[in-house]
């Protein structure tokens, strides 16, 4: 087998320098005598070119990968996989005209992330951010005032029925609530099969007591939870995003946070990542922030990382990687 020469992106280092996935999936690689590794010794925003001259493959978390990434003649990269299922912070289409395949890893990221949008309904539904404030500021017997919602008379909406979706879907079954899916690939059959019904996107918004976001950004999506939809909502529905911040207006949803048009949110992704330190939703109290990593857990790293390297080994002994995007 030929040489090979991955770079990692530095984000997924600690603070303290350690892989942010642990050392075990590291060992795959060292498994491979004729692939070396190394994390890459800059911190770009955006892969340059000069990068892209140095490896074989790169595995990246946020950076973004565009097409000014292939400005340089001497691009060596043949794969980019991407530390997660998103890639939309990677310019598909771009890289497939120079022949270089772009991976993400779909399976590793399912359970953890369902489970962070039912962590958002679960604290939203019982005032859990709200409680803990009477609790912390001596005010105990304000809490008749902060009366939780139970889940046996609500409905569950869920935008986006892909890995992701279904497999909230799957676990949110149990707690006896009626729920609704929308997506326009997915047929009624395979919604109905989750204990869900197919509904169209505005029927949903208006009828769901929690809309959750866990479809793909692209052109057919971006701000799609725009005015209009948050209008369609009932005033004491939560909206929970677990997708992209790109999917959503970000000033719609805070104008409607802003006139009560809906009860409230749970955000892990924004529009502006960072959140800018003037954004208003920072000041909103009916909403729970939380950076982009509310999934991120010790399994789920590792999963993904394995998953993601598993594709990049695959690639370098001349085999087609398990989960590679195809460009839109």
């Amino acid at each position: 087998m030929q040489p090979f020469f991955l770079g990692l992106t530095r984000d997924l280092l600690t603070q303290d320098g350690r892989p942010s996935f642990g050392e075990a999936p590291l060992q795959l690689l060292d498994a491979e005598t004729h692939l070396r590794w190394e994390f890459i010794p800059e911190s770009p925003s955006e892969i340059t070119p000069e990068i892209m001259a140095r490896y074989d493959g790169i595995h990246v978390n946020t950076p973004r990968v565009t097409r000014a990434s292939l400005a340089g003649a001497a691009t060596r990269v043949r794969i980019v996989s991407r530390h997660g299922v998103g890639y939309d912070s990677v310019d598909v289409a771009a890289l497939a005209e120079h022949g270089i395949i772009t991976t993400n890893t779909p399976v590793a990221i399912r359970r953890p992330v369902a489970v962070a949008a039912l962590t958002f309904i679960f604290a939203l539904a019982g005032r859990l951010v709200t409680k803990d404030r009477l609790v912390r500021q001596q005010q105990w017997n304000a809490r008749n005032s902060h009366m939780g919602l139970g889940l046996t008379t609500r409905t569950l909406g869920v935008v986006g029925v892909g890995g992701i979706g279904r497999e909230l879907l799957r676990l949110a079954a149990p707690f006896g609530w009626h729920m609704l899916a929308c997506d326009p690939h997915v047929d009624a059959a395979t919604i109905g099969a989750l204990g869900a019904r197919k509904s169209a996107f505005h029927d949903l918004l208006a009828q769901s007591d929690f809309v959750v976001s866990s479809l793909i950004l692209d052109a057919t999506t971006r701000h799609l939870f725009n005015a209009a939809a948050f209008a369609a909502m009932k005033p004491e529905a939560f909206f929970v995003n677990v997708a992209r911040g790109g999917v959503v207006d970000e000033q719609a949803l805070i104008e409607a946070l802003t006139q009560n048009r809906i009860a409230g949110a749970g955000l892990d992704v924004f529009e502006q990542e960072p959140i800018a330190s003037d954004n208003p939703l920072l000041g909103m109290r009916q909403v729970i922030l939380t950076p982009h990593a509310l999934c991120w857990t010790d399994e789920c790293f590792d999963a993904i990382a394995r998953e993601g390297l598993a594709n990049v080994i695959a690639f370098s002994r001349g085999n087609p990687p398990v989960s590679m995007v195809t460009p839109r």
